[in-house]
């Protein structure tokens, strides 16, 4: 059993830059995706961003990628100590402890962010995917499970961060863990939630929401169950889902190319084991299904409107993930001409 719990710590405790729930205004973050491009590639864009006027990085955390296609999985926490020394940026990573990450070795790693980065790092937790927990060879467990092995997670990171030793024997196990590189304050901890039901799920533990645009309908649903649930005066972080280019269909193309796989179905998500698998399934994804989920344009003016209606919503920050492989022309492009209109409209 764990020695002793601590409560969430309330919103706006850790004033982490743009997420404290008391700003005006939407921060614009640069998502790196690991499983597309190589750790060196990344961390040119990260500073590009940066010089861009992007405000933020967030950082994916996979061991395989969604595609062969795609073809890389850099290991995220090495990356975000060499990205946040590079762009003095804010940073955060989505994980899942539980299964190939122990909360302890989680806990450790967050506090060594926050050391050197004091109050640039916050980390966001989910119940993970097949595809990466997979390699430990462990039993897969059934969604119900999984979330409560994060919440067990959740509670001993928060211990190990207050100084607490601990010793838990449970979904996950923890046999004398004693932290001593702590954070100098408590560090939010945002619950990811696709869903609705996950959205009420997390609202009652995390620090805040993160999720992903898609269907304004979900959206919606999604914000409503968070703060019904609890979420109410929580910051929420939007991972904004973009294909564009100069022309639209280039913008479907190189979205059809990259992103078909990660626009199944959150239950299909978490259950297939390998990219191979993931390839052969995402054939019977529809272009329909992926315009759906992924915003394709190539009007910039169609993005800071998409943009405007996200902060409507209540989203303290989006993070943008262009989720075709031309990197360098997107960041040019918003930095141009989304950003200032974002920044200058007020969002």
């Amino acid at each position: 059993m764990i020695v002793a719990l601590t409560l969430p710590c309330a919103a706006g405790a850790y004033n982490f830059q743009g997420l404290s729930g008391e700003e005006d205004n939407m921060k614009i973050g640069l998502h790196a995706s690991h499983e597309q491009f190589a750790p060196s590639h990344l961390l040119d864009l990260a500073v590009m961003g940066r010089d861009a006027g992007f405000e933020s990085l967030l950082s994916s955390d996979h061991f395989h990628p969604w595609s062969v296609k795609q073809g890389n999985s850099g290991l995220s926490w090495a990356w975000l100590g060499a990205a946040m020394a590079a762009t003095n940026l804010p940073a955060g990573v989505v994980c899942a402890p539980g299964q190939r990450w122990n909360p302890a070795i989680i806990a450790q790693a967050a506090s060594t962010l926050e050391e050197m980065f004091p109050q640039r790092f916050f980390l966001a937790v989910g119940s993970g995917q097949l595809l990466n927990e997979g390699i430990t060879g462990g039993h897969w467990p059934v969604k119900h499970e999984r979330q409560d092995r994060l919440k067990e997670c959740v509670d001993i990171i928060r211990a190990l961060w207050k100084g607490e030793t601990v010793t838990h024997h449970g979904r996950v196990c923890v046999e004398g863990a004693t932290l001593y590189t702590r954070p100098g304050s408590a560090l939010m901890i945002f619950g990811a939630a696709i869903t609705a039901q996950s959205a009420r799920w997390v609202a009652q533990w995390a620090d805040g929401l993160i999720t992903i645009s898609g269907p304004r309908s979900r959206m919606r649903e999604v914000v409503n169950a968070f703060r019904d649930g609890g979420g109410e005066a929580k910051p929420m972080i939007l991972k904004v889902q973009l294909s564009y280019a100069p022309d639209r269909s280039e913008a479907l193309d190189g979205a059809i190319d990259q992103w078909r796989a990660p626009c199944f179905d959150s239950s299909v998500l978490a259950m297939l084991r390998t990219p191979q698998q993931f390839d052969m399934a995402a054939e019977e994804v529809s272009a329909e299904t992926i315009e759906r989920n992924i915003r394709i344009s190539a009007d910039l003016s169609e993005h800071v409107d998409w943009l405007v209606e996200d902060a409507r919503m209540g989203f303290s920050r989006a993070i943008l993930h262009n989720v075709n492989r031309q990197q360098e022309r997107f960041i040019e492009a918003f930095g141009m001409g989304v950003l200032p209109q974002v920044k200058g409209g007020g969002v």
